[in-house]
């Protein structure tokens, strides 16, 4: 059997695959991008020609990968759906959608789970409570986990390495005095156990948000976007502590799922 072998020094790859290499490429710079790009804007940006990426981009279309609008290729969530097929990441949503349905039943505010992804926070599921007002987050919706409540919660119940590792990935990267502070503020969160912030992006809405734990680390967080209702439900202190006891029952519910397998 031939291959290909990495010729770079700075290369630590024994083989290469250059097809699936393009493909990749592709795929990367349209999950980074938030708006449409044609073919010509693609070619430039990879550094390629027409000819080698016009027939990976046809096949990824084919397979469902990306899709063309009027104004160019997008990336579809098929990638996402996969991702949520993995036996770690449907278990943790079996054992949390029922007790988000009754939290969000409970308090009249939605909520959603999110779990890492690379450096960022990415939402899986959300529960929208049965009320005529309310706020809920697209599922799909991906933060830089420095810029998040639920990327906070993340980043705070993990390993020094594993912090470390999530910050060689922050694009651009952190100051130094911008790293110091998110660990402080991510410190505190985790002596406190939860998190209760403003918005950046909505006046007036708060954001609580509790880890859900396993193996140690949080695994996922569960983040309640609360927002103050004239015929509120529940207080905001009463949501807190409602959100709090979902976060451990998941929590207790995937320890005992992980000791039967």
């Amino acid at each position: 059997m031939s291959t290909d072998m990495a010729s770079g020094t700075d290369d630590k790859r024994l083989y290469r695959a250059p097809a699936l290499e393009k493909g990749l490429d592709i795929l990367e710079l349209l999950a980074a991008e938030e708006h449409p790009l044609t073919m010509s804007a693609i070619v430039t940006r990879l550094g390629r020609s027409t000819g080698e990426l016009f027939r990976m981009i046809q096949v990824l279309e084919h397979r469902g990968y990306v899709a063309q609008g009027p104004d160019g290729y997008v990336m579809t969530s098929r990638l996402f759906h996969l991702g949520l097929k993995r036996p770690p990441v449907r278990s943790l949503m079996e054992q949390a959608l029922p007790e988000m349905r009754r939290l969000a039943d409970q308090i009249g505010q939605s909520c959603y789970l999110a779990i890492p992804s690379g450096a960022a926070s990415s939402v899986i599921a959300r529960m929208e409570a049965n009320t005529t007002v309310g706020f809920s987050v697209r599922v799909g919706y991906r933060r830089p986990m420095h810029e998040t409540a639920s990327g906070h919660v993340l980043y705070a119940f993990q390993s020094e390495a594993k912090r470390r590792e999530w910050e060689a990935l922050f694009d651009p990267p952190l100051s130094d005095r911008a790293c110091q502070q998110l660990r402080e503020d991510t410190d505190a969160i985790r002596a406190q156990g939860f998190v209760r912030s403003e918005s950046a992006e909505l006046l007036g809405m708060i954001e609580l948000a509790a880890p859900i734990m396993r193996a140690g680390r949080a695994c996922a967080v569960l983040t309640v976007p609360f927002v103050r209702i004239t015929a509120a439900l529940a207080s905001e202190e009463e949501a807190l502590r409602q959100l709090l006891g979902t976060a451990a029952l998941i929590t207790e519910q995937l320890l005992g799922n992980d000791a039967r397998i």
